[in-house]
């Protein structure tokens, strides 16, 4: 194109006012037909001149930054976005000539967080620097896509180690337990021993030296016995997070079963200081879940948010139909979860509790993918933290192609 218009620039003279007036047709089309490429990308894309104004943008870019309308060449590009910390980081780099690659940002994008991936690189033009190209890219779904791929690569991990485990700590705890307990009766009947000693005064009735030790051994065996509860706990979660689900599903209405959970857990969270909200919708459709395992899930995210709010605060349940979904939201104004920890919580094992298994939230997704159900989750420090499950609705119709013909 560029040597198209440099060849005619040279004729241009020579040219008939019916040639001049085809030759600017003829631009007009090429420029609309590049237009109409970048308008078609899937990913922003933005021209800055050398004092850092937008020259052109495409659509993609548009919507991403939100920017509204734009004089081409008057303001710098970072007094148009919105986002500061975006803003500065342009600022920053075009300001400095610096070229970076592949700089994510969170983004509030009409009410949605978008992570975004911009690079910035010179527009050189006859070996000079002439401006800038910022490049926008939305890998929000890319990096949800790897997040689950990690989550099952690590949930087929603990399969291999599930039998080994089960042997190895199960069943020495189980034999420790019994030699607890025997070890507890041995102690009791020499407590009933040392009593009848008394009673024979061959023992003075003010000797308490023995109780008090036979009352030590026994506080130090409830301690080992509470630890033995513990890893036992620890074993049957991660058994149950690594073993196929026999999943038994039915129709159902998640209203119900949300309902038999409030009433459950409403005195916990009373003491708890913790008000339950309920939004309900009356339009939910029935759909084929396994009750246990779904109450288990919504259970342990009132769990965790019920950690999270130490203090009391506000929990609410939310329910919908979105896009042939039954979506579920389950969300507090706790203390929230730092941003470098969003993509893990999933994880098996990764926990930030100090006696926590790192296991309970492994479970959640393991529970929502057997119903063929997606999970996510946002978070603010000091917030709060909203959980989103969204679960597929049976679809009965069978749809068929309409027939166009006459009769």
């Amino acid at each position: 194109m560029r040597q198209f218009i440099e060849r005619a620039l040279k004729i241009l003279p020579k040219l008939t006012h019916e040639q001049i007036e085809a030759l600017f047709i003829h631009t007009a089309d090429e420029n609309e037909r590049l237009e109409a490429v970048l308008d078609s990308l899937a990913e922003g894309i933005l021209v800055c001149d050398e004092n850092h104004a937008i020259v052109l943008v495409n659509k993609f870019g548009e919507r991403l930054l939100h920017t509204g309308h734009i004089d081409a060449g008057i303001q710098p590009v970072w007094t148009l976005i919105r986002d500061d910390k975006m803003a500065d980081f342009l600022k920053e780099t075009l300001m400095n000539s610096g070229r970076v690659e592949d700089r994510e940002f969170d983004l509030d994008i009409k009410g949605i967080q978008r992570l975004i991936s911009v690079s910035i690189m010179p527009l050189v033009k006859h070996k000079h620097v002439t401006g800038s190209l910022i490049h926008l890219d939305d890998i929000t779904e890319k990096r949800s896509r790897e997040a689950q791929l990690r989550r099952a690569e690590n949930l087929a991990s603990l399969t291999t180690l599930a039998a080994g485990v089960a042997h190895e700590i199960k069943n020495p705890l189980g034999s420790i337990s019994i030699h607890i307990q025997l070890i507890q009766k041995t102690i009791s009947n020499g407590m009933d021993f040392f009593k009848e000693e008394i009673k024979r005064k061959k023992v003075p009735a003010d000797d308490t030296r023995m109780k008090e030790s036979f009352d030590l051994l026994n506080q130090y065996l409830g301690v080992v016995n509470e630890e033995i509860d513990r890893l036992n706990k620890i074993v049957v979660d991660f058994l149950f997070a690594v073993r196929p689900m026999n999943m038994e599903f039915r129709e159902r209405d998640v209203n119900t079963l949300i309902q038999e959970l409030s009433d459950f857990v409403r005195f916990e969270l009373n003491e708890a200081h913790i008000t339950l909200n309920l939004q309900l919708s009356a339009a939910l459709p029935l759909i084929n879940i396994d009750e246990r395992f779904l109450k288990q899930a919504l259970l342990n995210l009132i769990k965790n948010a019920m950690a999270a709010m130490p203090r009391g605060g506000l929990l609410s349940i939310n329910t919908s139909v979105v896009d042939n979904n039954v979506c579920i939201k389950v969300c507090d104004n706790g203390a929230g979860i730092p941003e470098e920890n969003l993509s893990k919580i999933f994880e098996p094992y990764f926990t930030t509790k100090e006696s926590g298994s790192g296991l309970g939230l492994t479970l959640v997704f393991k529970i929502i993918r057997e119903h063929q159900g997606e999970i996510s989750v946002k978070s603010k420090i000091n917030e709060g933290t909203c959980f989103s499950i969204t679960l597929p609705v049976p679809q009965k119709d069978t749809r068929l192609i309409p027939y166009g013909g006459g009769a």
